[in-house]
């Protein structure tokens, strides 16, 4: 198999792979889209498209993380995405649980 590596990843790290299982009913329709990611990379490959050819592939990357920094300081990206604070209470219950 020419993906054996990967494939043993996967089985020892099933468990974290599946994690987003036990979050909140709440979250379930946030930890099945990447829609975030997926905005970002469309923002970025706009940018890359509008200058064309770089001279060297640091300009390109500094033109996305530039773009990345401006986004991240918009509301748009100082905004929640989850209510994290349920995350926390299952993690009390969760540690209560074992104790």
């Amino acid at each position: 198999m020419k993906l054996g590596a990967a494939a043993k990843l996967v089985t020892e790290s099933i468990d974290e792979t599946l994690d987003y299982y036990a979050f909140p009913s709440q979250h379930s329709l946030k930890t099945k889209t990447n829609n975030p990611m997926e905005r970002l990379l469309k923002e970025a490959r706009r940018r890359t498209k509008v200058v064309g050819a770089f001279p060297g592939g640091h300009s390109a990357l500094m033109l996305v993380a530039a773009r990345l920094r401006h986004v991240s300081a918009t509301r748009w990206g100082t905004g929640k995405y989850m209510n994290m604070e349920l995350i926390k209470e299952m993690d009390k219950e969760l540690l209560y649980s074992v104790a």
